[in-house]
């Protein structure tokens, strides 16, 4: 693989090509990962609002028709729907854990089996998540089990 890096001249938009022959699991991870990193999410903390990087997010979760998203110490308040959240950072590291919770797959610092055919997620932060039976082999498939 061959990687060019031309600095575009003044006022020209910032521009990322990708030639291939065949658009395989690892170029689309990578245009996600781009794709993913320039939206930043609004949140809410108190009467301040706030952009967050997304990969700053450990996971949301929907509590009485409210979004939070946790950080490594912080927790916000968003105004997305948790189904928007899955829509907009699907094909990313995020995966839907449970009918409640959207985890960052790159923020587990690893994975156990729990009871009932659960799994659960020890975040980096050490919160602990539950990923629902019912995701367990979407989790599976995004890991390459």
């Amino acid at each position: 693989m061959k990687i060019t890096i031309i600095e575009p001249k003044d006022g020209d938009e910032d521009e990322i090509i990708i030639r291939c022959r065949q658009l395989d699991k690892r170029l689309l991870k990578l245009i996600y990962a781009i794709k993913a990193g320039e939206n930043k999410i609004t949140a809410l903390q108190g009467s301040n609002y706030f952009q967050v990087e997304p990969e700053e997010i450990y996971y949301f979760e929907a509590v009485d028709n409210r979004v939070f998203l946790y950080l490594e110490k912080e927790v916000y308040e968003t105004k997305r729907r948790l189904y928007e959240l899955e829509e907009f950072f699907q094909d990313t590291d995020f995966f839907r854990a449970s009918k409640s919770c959207i985890v960052n797959l790159a923020k587990v610092k690893s994975l156990s089996p729990a009871f009932n055919g659960r799994f659960e997620a020890l975040m980096k932060n050490g919160e602990r998540v539950m990923i629902s039976r019912q995701y367990v082999p979407v989790l599976k498939e995004k890991l390459g089990l």
